[in-house]
């Protein structure tokens, strides 16, 4: 069963759901790093000031598998929801970061 965004909150519950199981941590992990041609783009892009649009969709990308990776790994553990979701980036190296989404894999029933 595939979980939908609508059955994840920040919060550690459900408006209109209650919590009958907890199942435990799930994660999403993406490890991502700067092309250099996309570097180029973006030192360019640092001259003219503002938003670096390069670095924006490639940060929004990886937030965005991360936190698919973690649905998919809450749906393989029977969840139906997920709460207190949240992101971490971490720096490997130079141009390397690893975004995770986390939470806690939850069944609900709706109330």
């Amino acid at each position: 069963m595939a979980l939908t965004h609508d059955m994840v909150s920040g919060t550690f519950e459900l408006t209109g759901y209650r919590i009958t199981k907890n199942i435990g941590i799930v994660r999403g992990i993406v490890v991502r790093s700067r092309s250099i041609v996309g570097s180029i783009g973006a030192g360019l892009q640092t001259l003219f000031g503002g938003n670096i649009t390069l670095y924006e969709k490639l940060c929004e990308h990886a937030r965005e598998q991360a936190f698919d990776r973690m649905l998919a790994h809450a749906a393989e553990q029977g969840a139906n929801a997920v709460v207190g979701m949240r992101y971490d980036a971490t720096e490997i190296g130079p141009g390397i970061t690893e975004v995770l989404a986390y939470g806690t894999a939850v069944v609900v029933e709706k109330v």
